[in-house]
Formats: structure tokens, sequence, C-alpha cells
């Protein structure tokens, strides 16, 4: 292939604009693949995933993550590498990714690779760069750790299902919920393109599941799955579409993740929304706490909102709104709720309640038993029993619980509607200020709820 890459910066400056560049790419993932080194080659996978970072907006680091490069032929309004922008651009070759990859984790800065990209010249293009880089990483480097790889919309199919073979994870990023909002936004960009490679990768692992349950040593595709990627608030859509967007996205193209990126205005377009409080971090967070929901906890997104309540609530998690607007359900006794009810009690999780029903087949559970297996009672006391007892005198009225699990003295006030607490507003939350700490960042991608 004639690689025709403008050349004069260094490998150093080449990293300083495309490391920068990725930096909105989220890459909060973990490898969910095991691969052992076969004692010839350089890295291994294993299924507990990449060693995790977290950086001050909650986000994951755990990968050299950069883009191959921040050229492009589109114009998304949206995007601070699109064509009409004046910033310094670079491009690696394949062999300078695959340098940095292996310095990086020679000196164990790193332990894979994200690679993600700009549209240079076209589609096909970009991505026989990306399919070479990998090749090369994987047999002329023998490099056998953790590589997540952006998937081309537009690129042929052929060069997809070669980079999958190499690769542990692909994404093809959704860019927005709907495909009004994509028609308004990223006008050079369309849902078919974007859904056929999403279909492809998902075919593509399933034959390769099938392959081995057939024979032992089939090669494999895409072991770790796929995800993808949409932008928050950058239109006007409300979380319930988000929500059943995911949701549909689950269903139907098996991903293993979905994730949301707050919309940064890094751009001035009259398409664009004005954020005047900055990203929209605190709904980012909670369409992640609701998508674990959704993932793991049996919810549906028609159960935790609905075209009358279209938004999720700033001020309680997801799963404590849910169970305030249900208390006809509680509470229910730790000792007699089955496995799927009791994923719905706030404060017990997905390993604490594996833990509860395995223990209370030895003995009775108390509320100290729930607390030495990680029941987190500040939430959960107004929900349960144990031995048909409540852990102390408790009310079970929505305002009640709702003040002491905000630790507010004063009372809420009740709309007409039923609705209490101020609802989440699409563009400006600026007279809430209490914004993610990184431990609730950290809480809502490993599922704590």
């Amino acid at each position: 292939m004639d690689i025709k890459i403008t050349q004069g910066m260094t490998i150093k400056e080449k990293l300083g604009i495309l490391s920068d560049a990725a930096k909105y790419d989220v890459a909060c993932t973990s490898s969910g693949v095991d691969r052992k080194g076969d004692g010839k080659g350089i890295g291994n996978a294993t299924a507990g995933g990449i060693c995790h970072s977290f950086a001050a907006d909650g986000r994951c680091i755990s990968l050299l993550k950069i883009l191959f490069t921040n050229e492009c032929i589109y114009d998304c309004k949206y995007c601070l590498n699109r064509k009409s922008n004046d910033v310094p651009r670079a491009s690696f070759t394949p062999d300078e990714v695959c340098e940095l990859t292996m310095e990086f984790y020679r000196r164990n800065y790193i332990e894979g690779l994200f690679l993600s990209s700009g549209i240079l010249y076209s589609p096909n293009y970009t991505m026989e760069l990306i399919y070479q880089t990998i090749y090369q990483l994987r047999t002329r480097h023998n490099f056998q750790g953790y590589i997540h790889v952006k998937a081309i919309p537009g690129a042929d199919a052929t060069l997809i299902q070669k980079t999958g073979m190499l690769a542990d994870r692909m994404s093809v990023n959704l860019e927005l919920p709907t495909a009004e909002g994509l028609r308004t936004l990223a006008p050079n960009k369309h849902r078919k393109n974007i859904l056929a490679p999403m279909r492809q990768i998902q075919t593509g692992i399933t034959e390769s599941r099938h392959d081995l349950m057939i024979y032992q040593h089939a090669p494999k595709f895409v072991p770790a799955g796929q995800s993808t990627q949409m932008i928050i608030g950058a239109t006007p859509e409300s979380d319930y579409q988000i929500m059943a967007v995911a949701e549909n996205l689950y269903q139907k193209f098996d991903l293993k993740r979905v994730f949301y990126s707050a919309f940064v205005h890094v751009n001035e377009d009259k398409d664009l929304p004005a954020l005047p409080g900055g990203p929209p971090l605190l709904r980012e967070h909670r369409l992640y706490q609701a998508d674990w929901l959704l993932r793991f906890y049996g919810f549906k997104a028609e159960e935790l909102l609905n075209e009358e309540k279209p938004n999720f609530n700033i001020l309680l998690d997801p799963k404590c709104d849910w169970a305030l607007r249900h208390l006809e359900y509680f509470p229910m006794e730790i000792n007699r709720i089955d496995y799927q009810m009791m994923l719905r009690i706030p404060g017990i999780g997905v390993k604490s309640a594996q833990r509860i029903v395995k223990a209370r087949r030895m003995a009775k559970l108390d509320f100290s038993d729930l607390k030495r297996i990680g029941v987190v009672l500040k939430r959960a006391l107004y929900f349960i029993t144990c031995n048909g007892r409540m852990m102390y005198q408790t009310r079970i009225e929505e305002d009640y619980i709702t003040r002491n699990l905000l630790n507010i003295k004063e009372k809420l006030p009740f709309q007409t509607n039923g609705m209490t607490y101020k609802q989440l507003s699409l563009f400006d939350d600026k007279n809430f200020d209490a914004e993610p700490t990184i431990i609730d960042s950290q809480q809502a991608a490993m599922g704590q709820l």
C-alpha cells in the first residue's frame, strides 16, 4: 500500500497532537478476553481486564489512547478535528504506532492500545492503515496484549473482517442518539453506514463463537466484543430516548458496552447548544448508572423513564428514584425475596445479592450479616426487613425517605403530578453545582448500585 502521509514532524510532536485529539473518544474498557502469551511474543490479555486509573473527570485511563490521524474529510459540527477547523494536523505511520506501543509497553506505561482515527482521504484508505498497523503489531512485533480499534463506517467489509481477526475489541461510534441529530450535526455521516459494520461485527462474533464450539483452535473474531459511543447533550433527545436507543443496541447488536460522552463545546456553530454550566457530566453519570441497571439488574428503559418523566432525577441515582416511585413493593424481606427482586433494592449490588442468596441457605440473616456481605445499609435500610423487622423505625413514605437519603431536614415540595425534586434540564444545569466526584464516577463505571 502506498502510504501518503505528510512527513516533517517528530514522533513526539505527533504524539502530543494525536493523544490530545483522542481525549474525546471514550475508552473506559476492560479487556474482557483471555489470551495467554505463547512464550515467543510480548504481552498478554486476561479477562480480569486492563489495570484502570481514573482521570479528574472520572474517565478511565489504562491504554495508549491515540488517533491514527486527526485529518478528516468530514465536517461534523461538534468535532474539534472537523475539516473546516484550523488546528494542527498530524498522522502516524503504521511503524510509528507500533514503535510507540512497544516502547510504552516495555516501560510498563500501558497494557494495551486504543486506536481510533479521523478519516484520511477515504474510509477504505484509513481502515487499511489501521489494519496494517495491527497486523504489524501482532506478527512482526509479536504483541499479544489488548488492542481496541475503531471500525470506520463506509470501509470495505473485507478490511473490517481482517482487522477483527487481530483485534480484541472493535467499536463503531453511533455518534448521536438519533438519525435526525446525525443529519443536523454530521450531515456527511449516515446511520445506515454506521449500523452496517456494527451488524457485520456482531455476525462475525456469533460465527466465531460457533466455530470455537466445533473446533477448539479456530481463530477468534473480536473476542472481547464490540462497543459504541454516543455524544450526550449536543442534540435535544431526552434521557428516555437515549436509554431506549441503548436498550435497542444491546438487544439487536449484542453490544458489550454503550459509552456516553458528555458534549464538550469546542466549536462555535448555530446548531450547537449553549452550555453555560459546562459539559453535562452529571447527566452522563446518571446515564452510566442506568446503563448498568439495563445490563445487569434486569430493568427495562420504560421502567426507569417514560414520556411523562423523560429525564433522570439529578439528586438521586436511577435505582433509588425507581424505588421511591414504587414503594408498594417495599419493604422486602431479605430472607425470602427472590434474586431478581433483590437486585431492585437500593444499596444491594449484583455481588452482594449473590452472596445473600448463598448465605441465607445456611441461616437467617440479620442486618449485621448484610453489612459484612457488603450491602450499603445507609440506602438499603429504608427498603428491607430482616426476620420481619426494619433496622430502625421508618415510615414508608416518599418524602420521609428522600429527605433522609439526601440528608435534607426541610420538607420537599410535591407537585400536582406527584413528581418531586427539580428535573434535569437538557442543556442547562447551572443551578446545580454538585458534579459527580471521582468516587461517584468509579461506582457508576463498576456498577456499584
